[in-house]
């Protein structure tokens, strides 16, 4: 596997910090296309102390926000921009055709598969898909914004 992103890389590229950052890894990149990124799902996750106790499975929403996470790199990395700059932000505009596959569990390893399907001006629409294993875990259909924030 090789690593093009580790997560003090990935700090610079997403305005999330723990225990709210969702990407451990990019893998792969191929700018205004596609990113392929990692987020290790281990046991001392915060959201497992109550989701659930007993049989801990990761929130489908957080898997979302991991596939949203790793979309906005690629939206960084493509358009030359970063957070840290302070002006613009991404931001969820939709989410379609949604479907959860298996649970995720503390050990697993989501592997975050993203492409881009249309990019105009300050909307990206993404198919995306996380799998564990080769397995397909969650897909969607992420629409994205950028929008100024200052």
């Amino acid at each position: 596997m090789k690593i093009l992103m580790e997560a003090e890389d990935i700090l610079r590229y997403l305005p999330h910090r723990p225990p709210f950052l969702l990407v451990d890894r990019v893998i792969d990149i191929e700018l205004d296309q596609s990113i392929v990124a990692i987020k290790n799902v281990t046991m001392n996750e915060p959201f497992f102390m109550g989701h659930f106790p007993e049989k801990p499975v990761m929130p489908g929403v957080l898997i979302l926000e991991a596939l949203a996470q790793a979309s906005t790199v690629l939206a960084f990395k493509s358009t030359g921009e970063n957070p840290q700059d302070g002006g613009t932000l991404y931001f969820f505009a939709g989410i379609d055709k949604v479907r959860f596959k298996k649970v995720v569990v503390p050990g697993d390893q989501l592997r975050l598969e993203i492409k881009v399907t249309k990019a105009r001006q300050n909307i990206w629409k993404l198919d995306c898909v996380a799998r564990v294993d080769g397995e397909t875990v969650c897909s969607a259909e992420i629409m994205s914004a950028r929008k100024q924030i200052k």
